[in-house]
């Protein structure tokens, strides 16, 4: 094990669960570029490699949404998730960009809205100019 596979190991053992999907958000874009990088050089191995890769993280995604919950946001990434795939295989099918690059953005957008979810609340606090005056900010649960 490298030293790059050892800290990637250490942050995934020690990671809150929006931390985990961000993780994977980043390793589905990382897999669908490279494997646009692969497609425009030729390279049908490395291409279907990542492909898989961003299929099965995009598997791990959808089975880690509750399956009891029937809220719309569950549903509508199931159905993203779903999506994607579809697109993904369109392209290793057709040996295509357009779906690749699509999944790509659809990815990156998803990952730009938890990472918004990630940052921390700030706790309420009071002005002294303004005595019990108090601010908090949403954020998101998982």
């Amino acid at each position: 094990m490298n030293a790059y596979e050892a800290y990637l190991e250490s942050k995934i053992l020690t990671a809150d669960p929006l931390e985990l999907v961000r993780v994977l958000y980043r390793g589905a874009i990382e897999s669908v570029e490279g494997a646009r990088s692969a497609l425009h050089a030729g390279d049908i191995p490395q291409r279907t490699q990542n492909i898989n890769r961003a299929l099965m993280i995009l598997t791990e995604l959808t089975s880690s949404l509750q399956q009891e919950d029937v809220s719309t946001i569950a549903r509508s990434l199931s159905e993203l998730y779903d999506y994607m795939q579809r697109k993904l295989l369109e392209a290793q099918f057709q040996q295509s960009d357009p779906p690749l690059a699509e999944v790509s953005t659809l990815l990156k957008t998803l990952l730009e809205g938890w990472d918004a979810c990630r940052q921390e609340p700030a706790l309420p606090q009071a002005f002294e100019s303004e005595p019990g005056e108090q601010y908090a900010q949403l954020s998101c649960s998982y």
